[in-house]
């Protein structure tokens, strides 16, 4: 008897497909069919099925009329050209309705069908349009799944995510009074398999109708094994039937959360009954999917940008500390509270030859001595990281409680120089949706009987007690870490070749920061085209008296061209630190002039009064220089645009060497709390929520002015805001 690991089962290639789909296969190439399920005989005019294998569709104008007519057909050679994207059509087969899908996968053409299913109850939110100005994480995933009940509408809906060891849990939950609630529990890694998350990766939206219909066997001449992975009606394998049915539900429906091209975790949706959901809506749910989790990663990286920034903002504080004492172990000592708190340790040992100097919560002297010449008998790395430092070595050590979490950063180990952090033990407790322990079962294959671990019978809450770990180390922890020990470095007075490479490796990681910021807001316009494309189809395919969709659909679309215009800026930012530049004597007027006309326009403000006085040449850039005014000018006529008269005034004036530029408007003005981020990346005033921006426009300008020599500054009051520029005269 053979043992199959979950890891091992084939579940790309199953041999059949669900019985809500119908499937061609033909050769790339040739056109001629290679494959089909047993069931298209049921809804095309074929009387004996084997004469297809090695024909083309065009050889049964009588059975395939409505394919062969359909334009998704006649450009075949033009839709498949990139193996793995469907197109979608719609076709009448024998006087009904059906979705008519095309992918190329390998050498082989995909034709699959399915029947249209109005769903007359489906209601779009008026809310999936705030997703991007959300301010937490958790609101994100609910207003999804808000917005998922209104399209597909199961019983239970869950947000489920991939932890790092591949297990998962249930973050967020919507269901029924009758559904039990499965929120907060953990799954193990043996539920969704690699090969599975695998193919969540490549195929985005599953569905499983029907765990209990029969499957409909594929049929190929030479009795080849198709891959399925991009099939929608690709059937699942008897044992993920199984665990579905074990669970309760006997339909399922899935959409993948990929965030930075990984596989975060899924919607996953279970219904007591069968249930299928039109392609169409399938669709719609994988568009507001998708707008989410690129809101949670801009929501991510705006409060990774924010931390970053407070860090060094710390770091440099730190280093004013450091620099007032005449050796490292003054310095590490009078900032010890500091560096204990930097990583969110509970506490810190400092050891410098024989000295211990300890702060917080630590172990004694004597355990600290153990756990340093193990550190030196048992790692070559300058820093050692866990959080399961007292379960794995509590009773070789005698450690306690106050040591179940260590770092361990050698400062310099041949002066028996090292910095240690220690955790309390976290009394952990893991809620399991049914014991996690693997079991084996026994299940017949092709005849052939197979030992596999066994799907779950009960889903009952088991708890799992776990001792000996701290808390996790997270990534900020770290990076607190990182930014101590580069401190460290810095300020240690080692040689000047050491810091020499330090600097240079500074100044690579910085060039490589930019040329992701470059990279990632030019390569993720193809993402968002064809997001835009599928909601443009969506809108297309909605009959007539479908305002309300229609109007939502174009929102949808809005909010794509906003996503899209702040990756616009953040490659216009990285342009802006890296572009060559072309000083001369520019000229002002003319660019200030046709700005202004442009942007009363844009902001709908034909009332703005906008006064030009003298404009001076000045020294710049000439794009640069575009840009400058580009976005001074549109922000003082955007947050002027709602007073009652509103007023722009601008005005250039030379002084001794310089040119200076005052801009004002009597728009809403900068509030006192919000002066001190002006220019900082992705930052919105408090009393500026209601206007469209995101936040970039200004550290552009700074940028920009620091690069030309130039300068930038403001005063604001309740009365309005001046920009000032200055620039050199030319």
């Amino acid at each position: 008897m053979n043992f199959v690991d979950c890891h091992e089962e084939p579940i790309h290639i199953p041999g059949y497909i669900q019985s809500f789909g119908y499937l061609i296969g033909i050769d790339a190439e040739s056109h001629s069919i290679t494959f089909f399920s047993k069931n298209i005989e049921d809804i095309f005019n074929i009387e004996n099925t084997q004469q297809l294998f090695d024909k083309k569709i065009t050889a049964f104008p009588d059975s395939f009329k409505s394919i062969i007519d359909s334009d998704i057909y006649n450009s075949l050679n033009t839709f498949t050209r990139r193996e793995n994207e469907t197109y979608f059509d719609k076709i009448f087969i024998n006087g009904k309705e059906y979705h008519f899908s095309v992918f190329k996968s390998k050498t082989n053409i995909f034709l699959e069908f399915e029947a249209v299913l109005e769903n007359p109850n489906k209601r779009i939110s008026n809310k999936y349009d705030n997703f991007y100005i959300i301010d937490d994480a958790q609101e994100i995933w609910e207003q999804l799944l808000n917005t998922l009940s209104s399209i597909v509408n199961y019983d239970r809906m869950m947000i489920y995510k991939f932890m790092m060891d591949g297990s998962g849990k249930v973050i967020a939950e919507r269901r029924s009074e009758n559904m039990e609630s499965f929120l907060g529990l953990h799954y193990p890694e043996s539920d969704i398999p690699r090969q599975a998350r695998e193919l969540y990766l490549k195929k985005r939206k599953r569905i499983f109708s029907d765990v209990y219909a029969e499957t409909v066997p594929i049929l190929s001449k030479s009795d080849e094994i198709i891959d399925l992975t991009y099939s929608a009606s690709r059937a699942m394998s008897p044992i993920h039937g199984q665990y579905i049915k074990n669970s309760g539900a006997a339909s399922s429906f899935s959409v993948s959360i990929i965030i930075d091209d990984h596989l975060w975790g899924l919607v996953t949706c279970q219904n007591p009954e069968a249930k299928h959901i039109d392609l169409e809506d399938r669709v719609q749910a994988g568009i507001f999917t998708a707008l989410a989790s690129n809101a949670y990663s801009s929501f991510k990286s705006k409060n990774e940008l924010k931390y970053r920034l407070e860090l060094n903002e710390k770091s440099s504080q730190l280093k004013a500390e450091f620099l007032k004492n005449n050796n490292l172990f003054d310095s590490l000592i009078d900032n010890k509270l500091e560096i204990k708190n930097l990583t969110e340790a509970d506490g810190l040992a400092i050891v410098a030859d024989e000295n211990i100097v300890t702060e917080g919560t630590t172990p004694t002297r004597e355990t600290i001595e153990k756990i340093v010449q193990w550190a030196y008998e048992n790692t070559n790395d300058t820093i050692y990281v866990s959080r399961s430092f007292l379960k794995d070595h509590g009773e070789e050590l005698g450690l306690d409680e106050n040591a179940a979490g260590i770092v361990i950063y050698f400062v310099e180990r041949s002066k028996n120089n090292l910095l240690i952090w220690f955790r309390k033990e976290f009394d952990e407790h893991i809620n399991w949706a049914g014991n996690p322990e693997k079991k084996i079962g026994v299940f017949s294959q092709n005849g052939e009987e197979k030992q596999i671990v066994s799907p779950r019978t009960s889903f009952q809450i088991f708890t799992e007690n776990i001792k000996g770990n701290s808390k996790r180390w997270n990534s900020r922890n770290i990076a607190a870490l990182q930014a101590i020990r580069d401190l460290i470095l810095e300020t240690s007075h080692k040689n000047y070749n050491t810091i020499k490479r330090l600097n240079d490796e500074l100044k690579k990681v910085n060039e490589e920061l930019d040329s992701f910021s470059y990279t990632i807001s030019h390569d993720l316009g193809t993402p968002l085209t064809v997001m835009k494309l599928n909601a443009q189809m969506l809108l297309k395919s909605l009959t007539d008296g479908s305002e309300k969709s229609k109007g939502k659909i174009n929102s949808i679309i809005e909010e794509i061209d906003n996503m899209a215009e702040m990756m616009h800026d953040v490659l216009q930012l990285s342009r802006a630190k890296h572009s060559e530049i072309e000083l001369g004597r520019q000229e002002t007027y003319r660019i200030i002039e046709k700005i202004s006309e442009n942007a009363k326009i844009t902001f709908d403000s034909p009332k703005s009064e906008i006064i030009i006085k003298d404009c001076p040449d000045v020294l710049a850039d000439k794009t640069m220089l575009h840009q400058v005014f580009l976005n001074i000018i549109n922000n003082a006529i955007k947050y002027s645009s709602q007073q009652e008269n509103p007023k722009v005034e601008i005005e250039g004036k030379e002084e001794e060497d310089i040119i200076i530029y005052r801009i004002s408007d009597n728009g809403i003005g900068i509030p006192d709390e919000n002066k001190h981020k002006m220019f900082k990346i992705f930052n919105r005033m408090d009393n500026a929520k209601k206007f469209k921006g995101n936040g970039v426009g200004l550290s552009i300008v700074h940028r920009i002015m620091r690069r030309i020599g130039g300068n930038i500054d403001y005063e604001s009051d309740k009365d309005g805001t001046s920009f000032i520029l200055t620039f050199k005269k030319p």
